[in-house]
């Protein structure tokens, strides 16, 4: 390792095919609501590399280039949920249509879904047959996409499954993949731990307890051999900054061709549609800012900066009981909920919490799904029970909502107060809201920002700086 500021030589980073195209093998990783959008990822292409847009929720414009604003019509979640479609396509066809105009047709344009995201195969088809031609590739994640190999194949582009594990992918290969196989574009190992939005951690790993990459990129290239994929490039996610800390993955024969995908370091630039505030708030994060929890509607575990937003959602965790809709076992106490003052039955300990709880103005106890209470101010439990009931179907089952697409639309449980409308707060903070009230995805690697001498005085560069630096190694 070089001493800070001094740049090594790199071993060499060949050029590779990607979706068709010799390209550097760089890769800007999709970041949800209107956050990759077509001039960043224009801009990467331009670079030489790969630049993706998001498709999910994706802005369209006014003729006057002004973003449309998202208002629902429909008086019920399935008839939102069916202009949120409309959007997403609108939005998806805008933003390849700019990325292909400010790329002037050099490196290769992504699009990144979200599989567990509402409508995304119709919104995936609907982009892709109205940009034809303008999309090289698809990758998809938080989920696991079975179809997805199928809508690319049909539409002639490139797909690129986001997994954490060789064996998320053998149970994609077998069930779906196998028979697409001339569209596998390169597969996504992206870091469980590290990575920034929603990450692929299964039931068997401990999120404390992060794993080395390369024992587990191994194990993938290994299934992917077996599949006859041996020169079919791994795109290496999460936890990515400096190349030269990844010499081991390059020109590696046990790893095969690799790729390097960033999600969090082209936040900070100047073709980044992010807010100000945010930028800046990125460059002053520590170690430890960013926090891998499980509030998610989607279910899955997520990693977003620690701000007032996450820390309310902290709380109402600790401000958690269970309850008993009747006298039993140690559940002796009698509280009474709500306006009507309905009775539960609680521990005697858990009901002196409660009172201490009312008390300092947290009046308000809201059901769980586990048979617990949430204990919130009153505001707070106004403003999520209308997020409840304006839902527009932003994902395939929402646990916040109860939501789920479907003849039912609901996934048959109680809506869950202890988690959030992602819609609505993607939606804020990508159109310039408060960092602090708003939820921030980020990489764990966020708070590299304030100590890489690059960034030094607040110093942002353009994509195409940021490219030729990431080309150095650093």
């Amino acid at each position: 390792m070089a001493c800070q500021g001094v740049i090594v030589a790199l071993k060499p980073l060949d050029p590779i095919i990607i979706s068709g195209r010799e390209v550097l093998p760089v890769v800007e990783g999709g970041k949800g609501v209107n956050i990759s959008t077509g001039e960043s990822s224009g801009a990467w292409a331009a670079a030489g590399g790969v630049g993706t847009f998001s498709g999910v929720n994706a802005d369209h414009y006014d003729e006057d280039g002004n973003p449309v604003v998202m208002r629902y019509q429909g008086k019920t979640r399935a008839e939102r949920h069916q202009e949120l479609i409309a959007f997403g396509i609108k939005g998806g066809i805008s933003q390849a249509q700019i990325a292909h105009d400010v790329s002037g047709g050099k490196g290769r344009l992504h699009m990144n879904v979200l599989w567990e995201m509402g409508g995304a195969e119709p919104i995936l088809e609907g982009v892709l047959e109205g940009a034809k031609g303008l999309i090289h590739g698809v990758t998809c994640g938080a989920g696991m996409p079975y179809r997805v190999a199928e809508i690319a194949a049909r539409n002639t582009v490139y797909y690129y499954p986001i997994i954490s594990s060789a064996r998320a992918f053998r149970a994609l290969w077998k069930r779906s993949y196998h028979k697409f196989p001339d569209f596998l574009g390169g597969v996504v190992y992206e870091d469980p731990w590290l990575a920034g939005g929603h990450n692929g951690l299964s039931n068997s790993e401990d999120p404390q307890t992060p794993e080395p990459p390369y024992g587990r990129v191994r194990e993938l290239r290994q299934v992917m051999t077996e599949c006859g994929l041996a020169n079919v490039p791994i795109f290496m996610a999460g936890g990515v900054w400096w190349l030269k800390e990844w010499e081991d993955f390059i020109g590696n024969p046990e790893l095969g061709p690799v790729a390097f995908q960033y999600g969090t370091r082209p936040l900070l630039t100047q073709e980044s549609p992010i807010s100000d505030a945010w930028k800046k708030r990125l460059l002053t994060l520590k170690p430890g800012d960013v926090l891998l929890h499980h509030f998610s509607p989607t279910g899955f575990y997520s990693s977003a900066v620690k701000n007032a937003f996450i820390g309310e959602l902290c709380e109402r965790l600790d401000h958690q009981i269970p309850y008993s809709p009747e006298c039993v076992g140690d559940h002796i106490a009698e509280l009474p909920i709500g306006a009507r003052g309905r009775i539960v039955w609680v521990t005697p300990h858990d009901k002196e919490r409660a009172e201490g709880w009312v008390a300092q103005g947290f009046s308000e106890g809201l059901r769980t799904p586990s048979s617990t209470l949430v204990f919130v101010r009153s505001e707070r439990a106004e403003a999520i029970r209308r997020d409840q009931v304006e839902c527009m179907g932003c994902l395939s089952q929402c646990q916040f909502s109860n939501w789920a697409q479907g003849e039912s639309g609901t996934t048959g449980k109680k809506a869950d107060p202890r988690s959030f409308c992602i819609q609505k707060t993607l939606q804020n903070i990508g159109h310039g809201g408060d960092v602090e009230h708003e939820l921030m995805f980020a990489g764990h690697n966020a708070y590299r920002f304030g100590q890489d001498p690059y960034y030094a005085n607040g110093f942002i560069p353009t994509v195409r700086q940021l490219v030729d630096r990431i080309m150095t190694g650093e």
